[in-house]
């Protein structure tokens, strides 16, 4: 999937969901999937400095 093909459809995404949902129901969700991202952002982060660290380790 291209750049834009994946834009594309994050957007189609958020549009069908937004529509089924009020105000209230969309806030939260979109609390949740930002809340959602920094964690899986946070995981990732901190594999790749663990995995560095081991590198380093099994280098020296």
């Amino acid at each position: 999937m291209s750049p834009c093909e994946l834009t594309a459809a994050v957007t189609a995404t958020a549009n069908i969901i937004a529509v089924r949902l009020d105000d209230d129901e969309l806030a939260l969700l979109s609390s949740v999937l930002v809340q959602l991202g920094d964690t899986l952002a946070t995981i990732s982060a901190q594999r790749a400095v663990c995995c560095r660290e081991e590198e380093n380790r099994c280098n020296s």
